[in-house]
């Protein structure tokens, strides 16, 4: 993107599995040459990757111990001691990230309090870290009891272990999760350990990678709260950067959704493998403070690792365009959440995929030109494709049209029903939000979706198919800091809150500066993580500029009712811990973008090509359009088909859609 005009150009390139540093200079490459940019011109780069979720899923990270307080060194063994499936007699828990003989304790002790019971034994603890080291350990997690209250013995060992072995990449809870709940913070900061070391040769990697290239920009990753932050941060904390590429989709919608002037939406990412949701109120996604990765079953709540990092909100299910097709055992149909991928990925690939997929299924539909995939630069089988889909609906006593019609309506339904829990989960309805769709395949899917949902518009923004490259273009740097405020409402010293805010402050500061962005621009957000006593879990809710008793329980009761209704008379509020979020803008990133601009020989009404719609109950003879040949303010009446090279727009019949300034496409659903 040329931040001076808003002139943004895609390219897509293909995973390099065995060096994903390599695909993405490969493409970089091919990028600069085909706008012919020098190297030499870029002043900045924005990455995200899977590649440190993909080391936790796999578990190929590095060899890492555990240092922690005597009497817990089976905390990752025992977790919350809650089953994820009630009546699974063979229930499987996720393995720890560190076996049992390379968990090891210290003498140590504090109150939760922070004051020290115990005092630490740095003889002793060293030489539980000499044997692991001899052993092979080449990244140490240190995780003692109540370390959020006072880190003073944590830093202590880690200073005699940096200077006993000054190669060993250290993690400490104290600086990586703040906050109560030893399971969680001791999972999250063995997970930093785990990831750390490939964190930095993949960066090295990069970063060098790129020099050699010629660019002389900085490199900036993409975090998962949905910001940019420097090298050297990334390298500290990778476990910031889990859900770093979902972040950016979302960050997409809601940069969308702003020019748009749509208040609410639902930011609908469909890949290949999984759908994404992520709910944008008032042009902003919803920000979390943890969740889960690694999971035992993929989407099943409750079967993975617990991280506690701040991270945008998203909702992920088992439906993508690889999203594999099978009778079930009682003879119905049923999409995923297995998935071709994308090697073989589906039949219609001619890759060696033999089962069916929800792809197969849309281009049978007539949803997608087989002459037209990634704009012509990808062959398409659909013998393949209507050889596989048989494969299926014969063992269903089906045709293959009605099979692929079913194919294509139960994946919708899979993702309607996660949009309604996760709306319903806010105290809202369907109707409220608009559905703003990005990935290769969520603009096929996403009126169909929104039909079943009863929204009353649906967004397709251009290039939709790369829509998180969008959204990290337009990414702020924002840097979150935590820290435990355990103590009840009324006792409350807010002196000392204000002070401590004060201090996250500077922290957040001197990170954000570094970056590049407009600090005089930033604006800080101060919240709170709040609870009635006696309860086991909290809500955050944002506190108002000047901090008193009054104003906190406000602003906590009305986002209790929000939530669940009603408050509970004569319950005590308390504290457990403060957050603060600075958020700062990137140069550039308030552009107008221009994406693709037509070819001087494009044409408008590329041709018609019969289309499935369930409204009609047939194929219809569809419009196909030149995506980049519209017009902003041009309004065209559905049914439609609208071709780019990394995504297909699909309205049905009854729909209205204009071209707004942005390129976007609104459509008006029919009642």
């Amino acid at each position: 993107m040329d931040s001076t005009n808003g002139k943004a150009s895609i390219w897509k390139e293909s995973t390099t599995h065995d060096d994903p540093s390599r695909g993405a200079i490969e493409g970089l490459k091919k990028l600069l040459t085909r706008e012919n940019v020098g190297a030499a011109q870029i002043g900045r780069v924005i990455h995200a990757t899977t590649l440190f979720t993909n080391a936790l899923i796999e578990r190929k990270g590095t060899p890492t111990g555990l240092l922690t307080t005597a009497g817990f060194s089976d905390v990752l063994e025992i977790g919350r001691e809650r089953k994820y499936e009630l009546y699974d007699l063979f229930l499987e828990m996720p393995a720890p990230l560190v076996a049992r003989p390379w968990r090891r304790e210290a003498k140590e002790r504090l109150a939760a309090d922070g004051s020290i019971e115990i005092a630490l034994d740095v003889n002793a603890a060293l030489k539980e870290v000499e044997e692991l080291v001899a052993d092979g350990m080449r990244s140490l997690a240190i995780c003692f009891l109540h370390a959020y209250a006072n880190p003073k013995h944590e830093r202590a060992i880690a200073v005699a272990v940096a200077e006993r072995f000054p190669d060993l990449s250290l993690s400490l809870s104290s600086e990586i999760a703040p906050e109560i709940r030893e399971y969680s913070r001791m999972v999250t900061t063995v997970t930093n350990a785990y990831v750390k070391p490939v964190a930095e040769i993949y960066l090295d990697r990069l970063e060098n990678a790129l020099r050699q290239s010629g660019i002389p920009g900085s490199l900036f990753l993409m975090l998962s709260n949905g910001g940019l932050t420097h090298v050297a941060e990334a390298k500290r904390s990778p476990v910031q950067l889990l859900e770093s590429g979902p972040a950016a989709g979302a960050l997409a919608g809601a940069w969308f959704s702003r020019h748009a002037a749509l208040h609410r939406v639902l930011a609908f990412d469909m890949g290949g493998t999984t759908a994404k949701l992520a709910l944008i109120d008032d042009g902003e996604p919803l920000v979390a403070w943890g969740f889960e990765a690694a999971r035992q079953k993929r989407f099943l709540r409750g079967s993975g690792l617990p991280i506690q990092i701040a991270t945008v909100e998203l909702i992920e299910i088992g439906a993508g365009g690889g999203s594999i097709a099978h009778a079930s055992s009682l003879g119905t149909l049923n999409v995923g959440p297995e998935s071709a991928g994308s090697e073989p990925g589906p039949a219609c690939y001619g890759r060696g995929g033999v089962q069916p997929t929800v792809t197969d299924a849309d281009l049978a539909l007539g949803y997608l030109n087989g002459d037209f995939f990634l704009g012509g630069a990808m062959r398409i089988d659909e013998a393949a494709a209507s050889r596989a889909l048989r494969s299926v609906t014969e063992k269903l006593g089906l045709d293959s049209s009605r099979g692929a019609i079913g194919i294509h309506d139960v994946v919708n339904e899979n993702m309607a029903g996660a949009a309604r829990v996760a709306i319903a989960e806010r105290g809202r309805i369907p109707s409220e939000y608009a559905l703003l769709a990005t990935g290769g395949a969520g603009p096929v899917h996403a009126w169909n979706v929104g039909r079943k949902l009863g929204v009353r518009h649906v967004v397709c923004p251009p290039c939709a198919g790369a829509g998180s490259t969008i959204g990290m273009l337009m990414a702020p740097a924002r840097i979150d800091r935590v820290r435990s405020f355990v103590c009840a409402l009324q006792d409350a010293s807010w002196t000392q809150m204000s002070d401590t805010f004060a201090e996250l402050e500077a922290e957040a500061r001197g990170i954000a500066s570094s970056t590049g962005a407009n600090i005089a621009k930033s604006t800080v957000k101060r919240l709170a993580d709040m609870r009635y006593a006696g309860q086991g879990s909290e809500i955050t809710v944002a506190l108002p500029k000047s901090i008193t008793a009054e104003g906190a329980k406000a602003v906590f009761e009305k986002s209790y009712r929000d939530l669940f209704g009603r408050t509970p008379p004569g319950a005590n509020i308390q504290f457990v811990a403060i957050r603060l979020a600075l958020i700062a803008p990137m140069p550039g990133a308030d552009a107008a973008l221009t994406i693709n601009a037509a070819s001087d020989d494009a044409v408008l009404l590329k041709g018609h090509r019969d289309v499935y719609f369930a409204d009609a109950d047939k194929p219809l003879s569809t419009p196909v359009y030149d995506r980049y040949a519209l017009a902003v303010g041009a309004r065209i009446v559905g049914p439609a088909v609208f071709e780019e090279n990394e995504s297909t727009f699909i309205i049905g019949p009854g729909s209205s859609a204009s071209v707004l300034p942005d390129g976007s496409i609104l459509t008006e659903m029919p009642n």
